[in-house]
């Protein structure tokens, strides 16, 4: 059991998630938090993480770090997306339990779900059939974390607990034009047309200095500015979105996610997932010297008949509601006060076609989302606008 003493260990604090877990901790009174930015810590680095580990002990973790990107970041950089992400996954939960963590709380994603799973997809809809394509390798490696997560605890009697949340936006959000997710990209595109048609070019500048696209700032010329824009279907008064407009997704609000990531790591254990009561009482590996026996494996779920097989038990995090990527965008050019036009490129990837997923184990856990949808893209883009005068 965490107390308001407990040193938890937040890796990926300065992300969309991990910064809004960050300041949930806070607020709850657990004041007790060790962070580390990605130039402080290499993730990859299984020397640095064990050295880390070493030093500060923490009682629990929250694997927040991932390295993250829309389709066309999927689509460019297979490697890194399935390489990055499994080296920081087995550097922490392998150093987590070498050094006798409580508690560790997996953030992972519902694009783990095959591209044509039955909607809404439950999680023992996981691993049913294919994946999508574009962005297999980043399921492959979430797959891989919270299967991680799932045998630690059958083998050694952990409490490690997998959360997958659906499409997430917020404070913090990546609005980088070459990585950034579905609903920052969307809305910087309509923002900059925007001011492209109001001629407000020193807001322009502004903008890409904050975020330059491919190297272009604003210290470039008008010519240059406009001329990478055009590559994101950025124009005066006109953007131009990937796919058809037709796919249908969730999004749940990040402060709301990290809410629910919370009410998880101070709640919910292994336990109350699978349904066994004092499905182990003790955390075996977690000596106090940090060595740990890998034959004692009381708490194995799988090796006992009576149990049957124990899978799936990580929780999907969501609304339960969705819309159409088109409506997102009138959505977004209603917040945004754009009056030019989007258009829609059927050339270009959907991605899968539908996305939402059934909550009802985290309702059952005792947490519903608080912000819907309209309220949230206003929150981002009052949150985006402010970023700019930072």
């Amino acid at each position: 059991m965490l107390n308001k003493d407990s040193k938890i260990y937040v890796a990926g604090h300065h992300g969309l998630v991990g910064s809004a877990i960050w300041n949930n901790l806070l607020s709850r009174g657990y004041h007790n938090l060790v962070g580390r930015s990605h130039k402080e810590l290499d993730l990859t680095d299984q020397v640095a993480v064990r050295s880390f580990f070493d030093e500060e002990r923490p009682e629990a973790v929250v694997l927040a770090a991932a390295f993250v990107g829309g389709i066309m970041a999927n689509s460019l950089y297979r490697a890194d997306f399935i390489m990055q992400n499994m080296k920081m996954q087995c550097n922490v939960i392998s150093e987590a339990y070498a050094h006798g963590v409580k508690k560790l709380l997996f953030l992972g994603s519902t694009c783990i779900y095959p591209k044509n799973a039955p909607q809404p997809m439950k999680e023992d809809c996981l691993l049913t059939s294919p994946l999508e394509y574009t962005n297999e390798e980043y399921a492959i490696a979430k797959i891989a974390g919270l299967k991680m997560c799932e045998s630690y605890n059958l083998q050694y009697g952990t409490n490690y607990i997998a959360v997958m949340p659906t499409n997430l936006y917020g404070p913090n959000d990546n609005f980088h034009l070459e990585n950034s997710h579905v609903m920052p990209a969307m809305m910087r595109k309509v923002y900059l047309a925007k001011l492209m048609h109001d001629d407000n070019w020193t807001a322009i500048r502004r903008d890409m200095d904050k975020r330059p696209v491919e190297g272009i700032d604003g210290s470039a010329d008008n010519a240059a500015i406009e001329q990478v824009l055009a590559k994101y279907g950025i124009y005066n008064n006109k953007v131009v979105l990937w796919g058809t407009g037709t796919p249908l997704r969730e999004f749940l609000w990040s402060e709301d996610m990290a809410d629910a990531s919370v009410h998880v790591l101070l709640n919910v254990d292994f336990s109350d997932i699978i349904g066994i009561e004092k499905y182990s009482s003790v955390h075996f590996g977690a000596a106090t010297d940090g060595a740990v026996d890998r034959n004692h494996s009381a708490g194995r779920g799988g090796a006992i008949p009576s149990l049957g097989e124990i899978r799936n038990c990580h929780i999907n995090v969501g609304t339960g509601k969705e819309l159409t990527i088109r409506e997102l965008s009138q959505l977004v050019v209603k917040t945004v006060g754009f009056e030019g036009t989007v258009e829609f490129d059927a050339s270009k990837p959907d991605g899968t076609m539908r996305k939402l997923i059934d909550v009802s184990k985290l309702h059952s856990l005792g947490w519903t989302h608080k912000v819907e949808i309209e309220d949230g893209v206003q929150r981002l883009f009052d949150w985006y606008q402010q970023s700019l005068q930072a």
